[in-house]
């Protein structure tokens, strides 16, 4: 693969011969052509190269939405490095975890939050510089700016193989500290050309991204799969429905999560006519809730088309493009991919129509834990097949349905939080014993996070007092939206809590 970078080369293979076309159409109203995709990206490859980024260093950032922010990514896969994108909403005492464990070369994050994090960018030698969104039709602002060069004719892709890593992303257990998920330059190209293909993705195409950049939904499965077919993206700092509703009549595809739907289906604009020139709605990152499905349908005419994916393989499965896309289910397994559902106890294939552990092996599925060799060893098979955590199964025509999360994992919005973290946070509050932490259904975020509290003996807590000492600590995502108090927390006989029995319990907490 000498002279070859994997990943870049494989995703400019789509727009080759469209240098003219347009990439993306910006809210500030600039426009980025495929050419200024290629020059720009290129620009800053040379810039991290020039600050001394060596092949396989890693690069985090934690910086708002903008197209400067892609070509960051872009720029560092270009140069050789290890993308890290850190959710802005984490807090410093967040960021210095990951930071301490990736020990990146280069630390790149907003203007305002330089003073917090440069302390955290020091302590692991690393570099630290600022990129700042624009907004508002305002220049870019940011020290990595100035060392970014005019023009880099000159720079040539570093030479990265298909099972050179092209990024990290930690993903959030139940337990234990987050897990880096080593994604491989074939990982994040293979799952880009099956879902092109999947999807009928064309360069006719204009896709609505209002998704953040931080996670595989906004950064790999709408961005790559736009480069790889040559189309066209409707670039949204974040979402809003009303500035959607403007879009869908230049569009034809939206991808979003299932608390865009619930936003959208609240607007009376919403209707057969606003989305007649759509082909195309997906919905990942949490469960769909079959009634959004069918008020969408009856809206528009159109079924949302929901898939199954995590950070460590991207997309496994999906409804179909031609055929039923059915409410509750996530469909088929992509083409490439395989999935079985295994006894979690065992790991012995169980038949149709049994509930179990879905597992899934194919060319997206990672290539480990970073740092974490007997994690790595626990979920990942040395054959490939890596255990999801996720209980599922096939139904009597294929469709693969996810029942539960074996481990607890809460998905609100779209973002993962698990359960443990807050926990430990709440335990340390003054006056709380104990407590648990569990996602119930929630109208707007697919799931919202609820704390059930034990105060100690004597102690008059209330739930401002709960949720308050969390704000320094926790991304507002992870926050309790609700907090309910008890005597005690229900157990088994082997002493562990049982929160199915709270989750039943507080099932109708946002109804």
């Amino acid at each position: 693969m000498t002279g070859v970078n994997h990943l870049i080369d494989g995703l400019w293979q789509g727009f080759r011969g469209r240098e003219a076309a347009v990439f993306a159409e910006l809210g500030d109203g600039r426009h980025y052509t495929y050419a200024d995709l290629d020059a720009v990206s290129a620009r800053f490859a040379a810039a991290l190269v020039g600050l001394g980024v060596k092949p396989g260093d890693r690069v985090a950032a934690q910086v708002e939405k903008s197209i400067e922010a892609l070509m960051l990514y872009l720029g560092a896969v270009r140069a050789g490095a290890v993308f890290l994108p850190l959710n802005t909403a984490y807090t410093p005492a967040e960021i210095g975890y990951f930071v301490g464990d990736a020990e990146p070369a280069l630390l790149v994050c907003d203007p305002a939050r330089e003073a917090a994090l440069r302390p955290l960018a020091e302590g692991v030698g690393a570099r630290l510089e600022t990129l700042g969104a624009s907004k508002g039709g305002a220049v870019p602002q940011g020290s990595l700016l100035g060392l970014v060069p005019a023009t880099a004719d000159d720079f040539r892709d570093v030479a990265r193989g298909p099972d050179d890593l092209a990024a990290i992303l930690y993903t959030s257990g139940t337990t234990g500290r987050s897990k880096g998920a080593m994604l491989s330059h074939d990982n994040l190209l293979s799952n880009a050309r099956v879902l092109a293909a999947t999807w009928a993705f064309t360069a006719a195409d204009v896709l609505i991204h209002a998704l953040p950049i931080f996670h595989t939904h906004g950064l790999f499965v709408a961005t790559n799969t736009t480069i790889v077919s040559g189309a066209r993206l409707i670039w949204m700092e974040r979402f809003d429905a009303d500035a959607v509703i403007g879009a869908i009549p230049r569009a034809t595809a939206l991808m979003g999560v299932p608390t865009f739907y619930t936003r959208l289906l609240a607007d009376p604009r919403l209707d057969r006519e606003l989305t007649k020139g759509m082909r195309l709605f997906i919905s990942g990152s949490a469960p769909l809730l079959a009634e959004t499905h069918r008020q969408w349908e009856a809206r528009t005419g159109h079924a949302i088309l929901e898939r199954y994916g995590m950070t460590e393989c991207s997309m496994n499965t999906s409804n179909p493009y031609d055929g039923e896309r059915r409410a509750g289910t996530v469909g088929f397994p992509l083409a490439g991919v395989e999935l079985r559902i295994t006894e979690p106890e065992t790991g012995r294939p169980l038949a149709q129509g049994e509930i179990g552990m879905i597992e899934v092996r194919g060319p997206n599925v990672f290539k480990g834990y970073w740092r974490m060799p007997e994690k790595t060893a626990e979920e990942l098979r040395p054959d490939g097949w890596f255990i999801t955590g996720d209980l599922g199964m096939i139904d009597d025509r294929g469709y693969v349905v996810i029942v539960g999360r074996g481990k607890d994992l809460i998905i609100s919005g779209g973002f993962n939080v698990y359960p443990k973290e807050v926990e430990g946070e709440i335990d340390r509050i003054p006056g709380v014993l104990e407590s648990a932490v569990i996602g119930v259904p929630h109208p707007d975020f697919g799931e919202g996070v609820v704390a059930v509290v034990v105060p100690a003996k004597g102690a008059a807590l209330t739930e401002a007092d709960i949720v308050g000492p969390l704000s320094e600590r926790l991304a507002k995502f992870k926050q309790p939206k609700r907090v309910f108090f008890a005597d005690s927390l229900p157990r088994n006989t082997m002493g562990k809590v049982q929160k199915k029995e709270l989750r039943d319990q507080h099932a109708g907490a946002f109804a």
